[in-house]
């Protein structure tokens, strides 16, 4: 799903700054969701648009520390998530019930983010000029 909005305003540089969500709703292995919803977040951030991430449903399992994967013969790229500061990528969504129903602790995160409740993750959405997930 991808919306835009025409009411975007330009930057001083001529161009136009958009402001980016990208939504992970996906568990990290099984499909490519994941691996690749990660790499347009890094080019998307490399061509300075304002980007933020929101971690869903089981996708808040793409943040968990210490994932092993040998036995699913894949690499594990959730080490790329703790290079996201370094493309100032710096906000991070996770849901709370999303985390609660799951078990997982904030604590257990590979990477700090702002946990926010289901009513304030709509609230974010709305305030975005393009939504990916």
């Amino acid at each position: 799903m991808t919306e835009l909005r025409d009411d975007v305003s330009p930057v001083e540089t001529g161009g136009v700054r958009k402001k980016f969500m990208f939504i992970n709703r996906k568990a990290p292995y099984g499909t490519i969701y994941a691996l690749e919803g990660l790499e347009v977040v890094l080019i998307s951030a490399a061509f300075d648009q304002d980007v933020s991430l929101a971690f869903i449903d089981d996708g808040v399992y793409q943040l968990v520390k210490g994932q092993q994967t040998k036995a699913l013969e894949v690499k594990n790229f959730s080490p790329t998530y703790r290079a996201l500061e370094g493309y100032d990528i710096e906000k991070l969504y996770v849901e709370r019930e999303a985390l609660e129903a799951r078990g997982i602790r904030e604590e257990q995160l590979l990477v700090p983010v702002q946990v926010v409740s289901a009513q304030e993750m709509t609230q974010l959405m709305e305030q975005q000029d393009v939504i990916v997930g």
